[in-house]
């Protein structure tokens, strides 16, 4: 019985992912931000609603900022940068970042439940404008075309380069810079060997990305997640954790039944309920530091303000009150394993004008493992927002 539970939450959780592709897409047409590709991966477009469209704004915003500082560390060091996905679901951000730059700007390791790689892999294979960004990718690394397997090869657009294999059923794509597999976290051998198809360096600088992801997953193997990676990734990593927060007030009830209700059991959130728990929990693990904040502050005071100020302007807006309620119960946490100062400017830093919250900034771990504080680091409410909880992936 629990085995079968376990199976039908699983199947549950995937399925939230084709909801976040909507809300993606919404987001990407009404111009709050540019993603090129989301369209390949929806069957129906749906507009969302402005508060669920501004939530996802400031969900992209924030990890595009971390996204950006890491690269930026690892190009100042001059060293390669890889990025591991943990449950990857549809997200197109490589591609994105590929075609913007016109060459990869680092080795991406998407991992996800094997229903899941098996059509995002099938959906690459199918779209030109997907597997052509590959095939560019891999002939930067120097490959040649082959045109062996593959289907209408008299096309150009679907000669592939040697290094170059995507294979849908297994629901694998191995590519030099690009590698999506199917991978059950709670197994930490099929991570490792996934690592290893990939070509990670683990001491390289890698930035590891779970978006609503852990917490699904029982408190001792989200832990058990991090404490590996952290081994793994001891000299200059970084791991970032957008998940829900304060399942204890109303609010809070409310999100984790309605959740509850359709399948999606949040399994890890009575462990790390508070923004304080998620630093403690990260220093556990083995991360060298840690920052956390719910969304709230990282919109007004992470989130680049110009950028901010175009969004708002997209659509008129009058949930302020559901808004900020919602944005206090998600938040990003953010460990950093930094044994050379690779990463050293790396965190969760906000502007002047942050204060005012006893939860705030980040933490160290000193010589000897005790904590340090570092610096930088509802009625009306229920029905929008329980809208919001319900499909925010």
């Amino acid at each position: 019985t629990m085995l079968r539970n376990v199976e039908g939450s699983d199947s549950s959780v995937q399925g939230t992912n084709d909801e976040a592709q909507v809300s993606k897409l919404s987001c990407a047409t009404l111009g709050y931000y540019k993603d090129d590709f989301i369209k390949y991966f929806v069957r129906k477009h749906t507009r969302r609603s402005p508060l669920i469209n501004r939530g996802y704004f400031s969900r992209y915003s924030a990890i595009s900022k971390v996204f950006r500082e890491f690269l930026a560390a690892a190009e100042a060091a001059g060293l390669p940068a890889q990025v591991l996905c943990l449950g990857a679901g549809f997200d197109t951000r490589w591609f994105q970042m590929l075609s913007e730059n016109g060459k990869p700007m680092y080795k991406c390791l998407e991992v996800d439940f094997i229903e899941v790689t098996q059509r995002k892999a099938s959906i690459i294979k199918r779209e030109p404008a997907l597997s052509s960004l590959l095939i560019k990718s891999a002939c930067v690394d120097g490959a040649t075309l082959s045109t062996e397997g593959v289907p209408n090869s008299s096309s150009a657009s679907s000669t592939y380069p040697t290094n170059v294999h995507i294979d849908p059923n297994h629901g694998e794509i191995f590519s030099p810079f690009y590698t999506l597999m199917a991978v059950d976290l709670r197994k930490a051998d099929k991570l490792d060997a996934a690592m290893e198809k990939a070509g990670f360096d683990f001491s390289m600088p890698t930035l590891i990305l779970s978006e609503c992801v852990l917490i699904y997953l029982e408190a001792s193997h989200a832990s058990a997640v991090l404490s590996h990676l952290a081994q793994k990734f001891h000299r200059a990593a970084a791991v970032a954790i957008y998940e829900q927060v304060k399942p204890d007030d109303a609010f809070g009830r409310q999100m984790v039944l309605n959740l509850e209700l359709r399948g999606c059991p949040l399994r890890s959130l009575s462990a790390v309920p508070t923004l304080e728990a998620h630093k403690q929990r990260l220093l556990d693990c083995g991360w060298s530091r840690s920052y956390a904040h719910d969304m709230d502050e990282l919109y007004r005071l992470f989130v680049d303000p110009k950028e901010q100020a175009r969004a708002e302007r997209l659509e008129i807006f009058d949930e302020f009150e559901e808004w900020h309620l919602i944005q206090e119960h998600y938040s990003i946490a953010l460990g950093v394993n930094d044994a050379e100062g690779i990463l050293k400017n790396l965190g969760l830093h906000l502007r002047d004008g942050g204060g005012g919250k006893e939860e705030r900034g980040g933490c160290d771990r000193g010589s000897s493992g005790e904590w340090i504080p570092s610096t930088g680091g509802c009625e009306r409410a229920g029905d929008t927002a329980g809208e919001y909880f319900n499909i925010n992936y």
